[in-house]
């Protein structure tokens, strides 16, 4: 599965329909930023323009915390910036952290760039590939590497003209892991997505951090409008709101510690994730997917190991209590350890 949320597959293979799953294949957020239905007229009416994309980007700015010196480009969803940061930074291999989201290295590798890809933090501290790339959190394992460090290691490339990307998708709900802040001029790509934490993936959002020199070549890249009108309205709403972003981080946590107790209570072993997903680790982590799925359950599992399984928040109670019962079936059916 290189994607989790689209539960076309999980209806061809199990039937229902969309109101019949819970759908726990992704980590966004279950509890959506409340869109007003009063969008003015011209968003909808006007092709976007320069205002209400002034208005998107002093937001993000501020609940980012992006340094001065770096320019900011929204696109219509982190995806697209992934697809074009290959043609924009210097040519050679780029080393990938993993395991990780798998599009970045199928991005690299189909603008025909070799990927390298890394296992341990050592080796990527100690790459010298030109372009280095890391999430963080990193999904699937919500592995952090400190701001402190990344910094170190960002100046250090530097000197040497070399770049670090890092894909900060999953950093809305740990503001404190973030390198934005921490950074002046260094040859960084910082990568953030809108979708995940405010529950809207289907408004296509996200945005680049970069030199400005990178920042403009990736708006030339994008071309006029890239950014719908709608979305400019309901993400410069969404990311001004820092009331909302603070309640929203405490109630994901909340419902996090409430899911993993549900794991653990049910035998599972936890080895990592964020306030949005958690990962474990399980030898039936393929049979407990299918006997999920039968249940109208829909989670991730990966091909890079078959032992391990992802699972989003539930978003309520009612949902939490579904997954409970299944895990209870399945650790007293009779192929369960």
């Amino acid at each position: 599965m290189i994607h989790g949320g689209d539960l076309a597959q999980a209806m061809a293979l199990y039937g229902g329909t969309l109101a019949d799953w819970l759908d726990l294949s992704t980590g966004i957020n279950p509890h959506a930023y409340p869109v007003s239905a009063e969008l003015s007229p011209a968003a909808w009416q006007r092709l976007p323009g320069e205002a209400p994309l002034f208005e998107l980007l002093t937001a993000a700015r501020r609940a980012y915390r992006c340094p001065d010196a770096f320019g900011l480009t929204a696109a219509p969803g982190t995806q697209a910036l992934i697809a074009q940061l290959p043609y924009l930074l210097p040519d050679g291999p780029i080393a990938i952290l993993g395991p990780t989201y798998s599009s970045h290295k199928a991005s690299w590798s189909r603008a025909g760039r070799t990927v390298l890809e890394l296992s341990y933090w050592e080796d990527a501290r100690n790459s010298e590939c030109p372009v280095l790339l890391l999430v963080n959190p990193n999904n699937p394992d919500g592995r952090v590497v400190s701001p402190d460090e990344l910094l170190a290691l960002a100046r250090a490339r530097s000197a040497k003209g070399q770049w670090l990307i890092v894909d900060e998708a999953f950093a809305d709900v740990d503001p404190d892991c973030s390198l934005l802040p921490h950074l002046s001029d260094e040859n960084v790509a910082a990568l953030r997505s809108f979708g995940k934490f405010y529950g809207l993936a289907g408004l296509r959002l996200g945005f680049l951090a970069a030199p400005q020199t990178l920042s403009n070549a990736m708006a030339d890249r994008l071309d006029s409008w890239a950014v719908s009108g709608p979305a400019l309205e309901i993400g410069a709403a969404a990311l001004a709101d820092l009331t909302w972003q603070d309640a929203m981080r405490d109630q994901l946590a909340r419902e996090m510690a409430e899911l993993e107790t549900v794991l653990t209570g049910c035998g599972l072993q936890l080895v990592g994730g964020t306030s949005l997903y958690v990962l474990i680790r399980n030898r039936e982590a393929a049979r407990l997917h299918g006997f999920l799925a039968a249940r109208r359950i829909w989670t991730r599992i990966f091909d890079f190991d078959p032992d391990l399984m992802r699972l989003g928040l539930p978003g309520s109670e009612h949902g939490l209590l579904l997954l409970k019962n299944a895990l209870k079936s399945f650790a007293q059916a009779p192929h369960a350890d």
